[in-house]
């Protein structure tokens, strides 16, 4: 009886957690609207943000391998993502220089801005659903 309420315990507070990702993902896809941004544009334009311009090498922002180890999006789901967002002017996608087979992706100017942007934003809405 008492391990069946542990798992109960333990099922509803996964549950709580998968409400509250949902809620939140929600509030960003509506707070991100007005700049022309999902939550998961956001979440790549700013994991780009946070490379150095360059990394030594000559090698600009990550490799999309490196992207989707940071942001929770199947392979092909971030492909087609990192698509509309080069056609859109925000990312640019380039050869990989260390292996000819995969792909780098750095923010534009115009990503830059954008992100700079909405970022007030994405914290604002993470502060008042995550806090208190």
């Amino acid at each position: 009886m008492a391990a069946k309420k542990a798992e109960q315990v333990l099922v509803n507070r996964w549950r709580s957690i998968l409400v509250l990702h949902a809620r939140v993902q929600c509030e960003l896809d509506r707070a991100l609207h007005g700049h022309g941004l999902c939550a998961s544009d956001f979440e790549v334009l700013d994991v780009l943000a946070g490379t150095p311009e360059e990394d030594g090498s000559g090698s600009f922002g990550y490799r999309v391998q490196e992207i989707s180890e940071r942001v929770h999006l199947s392979q092909s789901a971030l492909s087609r993502l990192v698509a509309r967002l080069e056609k859109d002017g925000l990312v640019e996608r380039s050869m990989c220089a260390e292996d000819r087979r995969g792909v780098r992706v750095a923010l534009t100017t115009e990503g830059r801005a954008r992100h700079g942007e909405a970022l007030p934003v994405q914290r604002a809405v993470l502060h008042r659903m995550l806090t208190g």
